[in-house]
């Protein structure tokens, strides 16, 4: 795939770009971790009503979705680096305001940028991963974000466990970790250049170039063939999965408490010690999802994830159902949840398009769970196993959406979205085998 040579530049290394692009993912962890710690102890050391503890809460889940939306379209339109730079500092500004701010109003300001923000990085810089990537590592690179979403949240777990008793001082100290990291995570992305994809779709596309990725450009473009499929696919997989283990995360402690009857310390241990499992799994999925297993991979994930759900739901609630749901989740979520979305939006849609579905498969999933998160508390008092029979039905119908429609997958948009309708037709095999081992490889930055 040749690239224009004017304004050539030395690339960076894959992993550099994984790494600073995939905090992304650790900032995401870190503002929803610390937003729900914070402003508890800012409701007593400045004041916060419940109202407006409230409203604090709601909005940054529900403009996280609108700036992944929002993200996503402008990063396919204006390009990847623009939106992940302005989108970080976006966040440090925020989250200073979250800082220094007493008043509501101010504090609602800084939760807006802080959530507009995290939800437009993340559509983009999961771009900016998968186009500086090879396919033999751009799996790995996506599942590295997902390591350090975790990061994040064992990061902040730890800045509250010694700071969340020094009153608002902890508070601040939280937010004040979310600007130091945006603050260097601007700094280091400046050395990022735009993608050479981006550029190359949008070169082709002024030049009138017939390429998929030069005139796939519509959101129209997601709901037509060959796209529908595992666009919809993606929306239902990881709607209906993030739901679970997204009332786990919400609702984990509270289930804990009032359901088996531990104490919130004791939770807060079991879900460290199971923390290091999460780890390993990321790493097995790393290593081997860019293999001919990624789809044994995927299925053993599958298997646990569901058997997670499915536990409680025969057996009942007891420390020990809310151990094995908590082993089988975290080791299940690993494999075959968050970083194979991630993997498959990538690979499904042309230059022009992949931070637009990203982003709207993100948003369309925050809006869902954040909709049902509502009516949680009440379903889990009425009824738990129920409740978590709902659950484990909704994990197995996402998951088994996604093994019909990604197991026999052979399409894969870095392979073929540069090819132009004369290519195809000189050379019909090569459309109809994107795996043959003469496909053009992922081009240097420019």
């Amino acid at each position: 795939m040749a690239l224009p040579v004017a304004g050539t530049a030395k690339m960076p290394n894959p992993w550099w770009v994984g790494i600073v692009s995939g905090m992304a993912s650790y900032i995401d962890a870190a503002a929803i971790v610390s937003n729900g710690i914070a402003l508890v102890i800012y409701q007593d050391s400045i004041g916060l009503s419940g109202s407006e503890f409230g409203w604090l809460s709601g909005v940054l889940t529900f403009c996280i979705a609108i700036g992944a939306l929002v993200g996503g379209r402008l990063g396919d339109a204006i390009g990847r680096r623009t939106v992940f730079t302005a989108t970080m500092a976006m966040i440090a500004v925020g989250s200073a305001l979250m800082v220094f701010g007493t008043a509501f109003p101010v504090l609602l300001a800084g939760v807006v940028l802080v959530g507009l923000g995290t939800g437009a990085d993340l559509p983009v810089s999961l771009a900016t991963i998968s186009e500086a990537a090879t396919d033999k590592n751009r799996g790995a690179l996506l599942g590295l974000s997902n390591l350090l979403w975790g990061v994040g949240i064992l990061a902040t777990t730890l800045i509250a466990s010694f700071a969340g008793h020094l009153g608002r001082l902890g508070g601040q100290i939280m937010y004040g970790h979310i600007v130091v990291v945006a603050l260097v995570l601007l700094l280091l992305r400046i050395g990022i250049p735009e993608s050479p994809y981006w550029l190359k779709a949008r070169d082709e596309r002024r030049r009138g170039i017939g390429t998929n990725h030069a005139e796939r450009v519509h959101f129209a473009d997601l709901f037509k063939s060959p796209y529908a499929k595992p666009f919809i696919a993606l929306l239902v997989f990881y709607c209906l999965t993030n739901l679970a283990a997204s009332t786990g995360g919400m609702f984990g402690t509270y289930i804990a408490v009032n359901v088996v009857g531990i104490s919130v310390e004791l939770n807060s241990r079991l879900g460290l010690l199971t923390f290091p499992l999460g780890l390993i799994g990321g790493a097995l999925f790393m290593k081997l999802v860019g293999t001919r297993h990624r789809m044994t991979l995927f299925g053993a994930g599958a298997v646990l994830f569901v058997s997670a759900y499915a536990i409680p739901a025969v057996f009942g609630f007891s420390l020990t159902t809310l151990v094995l749901t908590m082993l089988l989740s975290i080791v299940g979520g690993a494999l075959a949840f968050e970083g194979i979305m991630k993997v498959w939006t990538q690979e499904s849609f042309p230059t022009m398009l992949r931070s637009t579905a990203q982003g709207s498969i993100i948003a369309a999933s925050r809006v869902f769970a954040a909709t049902l998160a509502v009516f949680t508390p009440t379903l889990v008092e009425y009824n738990p196993r129920l409740t978590y029979t709902g659950l484990f039905v909704t994990v197995a119908v996402g998951l088994g959406v996604a093994w019909l429609t990604f197991r026999n997958q052979a399409r894969n948009e870095f392979d073929t979205e540069g090819e132009t309708d004369a290519d195809r037709a000189a050379d019909p095999g090569r459309a109809a085998d994107p795996g043959r081992a003469d496909r053009p490889v992922s081009p240097p930055y420019v």
